[in-house]
């Protein structure tokens, strides 16, 4: 959890389990979309409403290790690996509260997003900036 400076804490919920009583996999995007949410609004102090700053989903990579349950408390760790030109890469870990142990480990892909245009463009450098002194560094 040391490489990790953000996490967020959810419970596992009924309607979220399958009939293997875990949570069905789907859901684990969910959690970490929230945490992501989190990390740009809390970590970073960023205002998502604004028009100047935008991002959408371009490539998930999960890898499930475990399982959660029904009333799991979930962390969802998450830690900007890279920030390209347009492009930002996610690294996430969601772990059971107190435990060290991974249930799920994702890349996650992002591409700065133009809803006007449709299109990508660049990170903006106020962004950036907020990632990199966040993050202890230059990505």
């Amino acid at each position: 959890m040391d490489d990790f400076r953000f996490s967020h804490c959810l419970k596992v919920r009924y309607s979220e389990i399958d009939g293997q009583k875990i949570v069905f996999n789907a859901h684990y995007l969910t959690y970490i979309d929230v945490a992501v949410t989190e990390y740009f609004q809390e970590g970073l102090g960023l205002d998502l409403n604004s028009s100047d700053f935008d991002f959408v989903l371009a490539k998930s990579t999960l890898e499930y290790k475990n399982s959660a349950h029904l009333n799991d408390w979930l962390n969802i760790w998450c830690k900007m690996s890279t920030v390209g030109t347009s492009s930002m890469v996610m690294n996430c870990m969601i772990t059971r509260e107190g435990e060290d142990t991974p249930i799920l480990i994702a890349e996650i892909i992002y591409v700065s997003y133009d809803p006007e245009t449709k299109t990508t463009r660049p990170v903006p450098k106020y962004v950036r900036n907020r990632i990199e002194e966040f993050e202890g560094g230059s990505l």
